[in-house]
Order: structure tokens, then C-alpha cells, then sequence
């Protein structure tokens, strides 16, 4: 079998060694227009987005095709699955976050989809990012609580997260993602995020609830990588050139301080 290729992996941990910051916006296919899409893309490159994460914990409308197609011709951003089980694999993406729910115990989302996943992973030409996903408490329920049957980890339990990821890092898994879902009433909390960064070498991964430059920028701060936006975008169009300037802004700072 020839080697998958790493280069998302690669370049994920590298940023982390030189504190540099990266940003992905979360594209559920549910929720876009296709119509104004070209648009959005277009933005996104002007803004200077890393990333584009593809799906969601339910999707109704299965586009994940007809976005990444778009993605590709209207940008050279990688479009990465985030996937909400195995239906949602899609083969002409550039890579998949493996996403093993950590924080849960349902058997279905820690190893059951995997298994059935495996063999259309291997045939695929899709870099696989082994990913421990967290979800962390809100202030509501979440769609992603809701459909995955899991409990999220208390918001003022920085221990218990940070023991979860060292636990997900000596078992393998390459990244982490703190998640508070998505319309989550509030951010994941700077201890969380700061718990699991100094626990693991992983690069880290926090959405849910940044709406702000200001929660963007904290979430950086207390150790994030990279920072998630999704529906946030959809409520407040100035969202994502706010945020684009704001991992600009840490990262030139970052530069000045080394």
C-alpha cells in the first residue's frame, strides 16, 4: 500500500512548533447558499482562511460533492471532511478529520463508524488526520450532544479534559479538537483550552461558540492552533474578516516576541 500523503499533518505541527496560528471555517452543507457560495469562497481567500471543514453532526442535503468541487475551483484552500459518521465520506476531498469522540462513551463514535469507514478510507486518495474530538459543556444542548448521545465535559473541569488528551495522544490520535458545538452559548473556556495544550505536542483545535475577535483571540492565547467558525458567519458577515485579522494580528505578535 503506498503511504497516505501527510502533508495537512505536517504542516498542522509544524505551525505548532513556531506558535503560528491558523484559521477554518466550518461549511455544513445544510446551511449554505449555493447560490451566493462562489462569494463566500472568494472572501475566505481574501481573508486568508487555512482551512475549510466540511459537514456536520446531521446533514440533510448531501452537497458535500457539489462544495468541495466549488472549493477546488474557487480557491486552493484545502476542503477537509469533519464528518458526522461514515455516509459523509467523500473522496475528492483533500483530507478527513477522523474524529474519535473522546469525551463519550458511545461505542458508535469512539471505534463503530471507523470500522465501516476503514476500507473506503483506505481506497481513497484522502489524508487521514486522526483526530480526538472533545466535546465540552456550553450552556445548552447541542445539535452534536444531541446526535451523539454523549455528555459533554463539565466547562469547569480542566483536569478531566486534559487527562482525556493525554489519554487520545498515547493511543495515537495526531490531533485535538475541543468543540462546544455548534450555536453553543458560550466558548470553550480558556482553562479547558490551555489544560490540553500544555498536556499534549498534538496541535489543537477549538470551534463552538467564537463569535468575536475577542473569544477568537482568547481562545489563541490560552493555546488553541487553530480557531473554528461556522454559523457565526451566516448571523454577522463581518465575522470573518474580524477573526482573519485578529490569528493576523497573534501571529505577527508571535513573530516580534520569538
Amino acid at each position: 500500500m503506498q503511504p497516505k500523503n501527510n502533508k495537512i499533518a505536517a504542516l498542522l505541527q509544524k505551525k505548532r512548533v513556531e506558535q503560528k496560528k491558523s484559521f477554518a471555517v466550518l461549511l455544513d452543507p445544510d446551511k449554505v447558499d449555493f447560490a451566493s457560495f462562489p462569494e463566500l469562497l472568494e472572501k475566505a481567500m481574501a481573508c486568508g482562511v487555512d482551512f475549510f471543514f466540511v459537514g456536520g453532526s446531521l446533514v440533510t442535503r448531501y452537497a458535500i460533492d457539489q462544495m468541495v468541487a466549488a472549493i477546488h475551483a474557487h480557491t486552493d484552500i484545502p476542503a477537509i471532511l469533519f464528518p458526522g459518521n461514515s455516509l459523509h465520506i467523500e473522496p475528492s476531498a483533500d483530507a478527513i478529520l477522523l474524529l474519535s469522540l473522546i469525551s463519550g462513551r458511545n461505542p458508535e463514535l469512539l471505534i463503530g463508524q471507523h470500522v465501516i469507514a476503514a476500507p473506503l478510507l483506505r481506497q481513497s486518495k484522502l489524508e487521514i488526520l486522526p483526530t480526538g474530538y472533545m466535546l465540552v459543556e456550553s450552556g445548552k444542548l447541542t445539535t452534536v450532544s444531541y446526535i451523539s448521545g454523549t455528555i459533554p465535559i463539565p466547562y469547569d473541569k480542566p483536569s478531566v479534559a486534559a487527562c482525556t488528551a493525554m489519554a487520545g495522544e498515547m493511543l495515537g490520535l495526531k490531533l485535538m479538537y475541543l468543540d462546544a458545538g455548534s450555536g453553543a452559548q458560550y466558548a470553550v473556556p480558556e482553562a479547558i483550552i490551555s489544560a490540553v495544550s500544555t498536556a499534549t505536542d498534538t496541535p489543537l483545535i477549538v470551534g463552538g461558540g467564537i463569535d468575536s475577535g475577542e473569544k477568537a483571540y482568547a481562545a489563541l492565547k490560552a493555546g488553541a492552533d487553530v480557531v473554528v467558525i461556522g454559523n457565526g458567519i451566516e448571523r454577522n458577515p463581518l465575522l470573518l474578516p474580524e477573526i482573519a485579522q485578529c490569528v493576523k494580528a497573534f501571529n505577527q505578535k508571535s513573530v516580534k516576541v520569538v
